[in-house]
């Protein structure tokens, strides 16, 4: 039984940045340079979970995974949940939701938050990082808020996930769409009815909380940029060519 699997669900119909996974940066393929560095990390097997042959061939092409997946899942943990039960035949431990168009994300990040669901203390796994002023008004910017504070190398439990302005709440952070489950919390999940507040506020990870399923959120200094638009897409590149 492999103990982590990686599944990055990558598809070209984005709504905001279409064919996004195929932009590139310093020459790759996005989605190539995400399952790049989950294959570095080292953690487990890594597949790229995606509806489209164009996709699928270019990963395969460069030496990755790639299964073809049905195409009208409503999210990206439907199509990770196919490929741990069609594919992986559920022999997975932990499964890694790596959202495919996080190309600079720290290597580093992904093992803190493998290790920490190798310890069992929670049902989903995610991460966060320092919320700055720009970013609390922005409701493209998913917010989290803990329990407790959450500093380098800490965990805290999440007690709400938002998008509007925070103003006075307390323990808040910019939240990072990485998750990992158990497989056991991941199966449960996605038998779980769409939840009010998931609906109301476009955020799936609602639906566990809802639910009553323990998130685990850790503190990273280093947010990787999720690219949504061709205005991230510049940023990312700015970042990772001049590095």
């Amino acid at each position: 039984m492999e103990d982590i699997s990686i599944i990055i669900p990558s598809r070209l119909a984005s709504v905001r940045l279409p064919n996004k996974p195929l932009k590139k940066i310093k020459d790759l393929e996005m989605v190539l340079h995400v399952n790049e560095l989950a294959t570095k990390a080292n953690i487990g097997k890594v597949i790229v979970a995606t509806p489209d042959e164009k996709i699928a061939e270019l990963v395969r092409g460069y030496g990755g995974n790639a299964v073809k997946t049905e195409k009208n899942h409503e999210t990206g943990t439907d199509r990770v949940y196919e490929v741990f039960e069609k594919v992986l035949n559920r022999q997975s431990k932990i499964i890694i939701n790596l959202q495919g168009d996080m190309p600079n994300l720290e290597i580093s990040s992904l093992k803190f938050l493998a290790n920490h669901m190798k310890k069992n203390f929670c049902d989903i796994g995610t991460l966060a990082s320092e919320l700055d002023d720009e970013e609390k008004i922005n409701e493209n910017v998913v917010k989290v808020q803990t329990e407790k504070k959450i500093f380098e190398n800490s965990f805290s439990k999440a007690s709400d996930f938002f998008r509007q302005d925070p103003k006075d709440k307390k323990n808040i952070y910019h939240h990072i769409g990485i998750y990992a489950f158990t497989s056991e919390s991941l199966t449960k999940f996605v038998e779980f009815d769409r939840s009010k507040l998931e609906i109301e506020r476009r955020l799936e990870q609602l639906r566990a909380l809802e639910n009553n399923m323990k998130i685990d959120v850790g503190f990273i200094k280093s947010p990787p940029l999720s690219v949504d638009t061709e205005e991230d897409l510049s940023k990312v590149k700015n970042i990772m060519e001049n590095k």
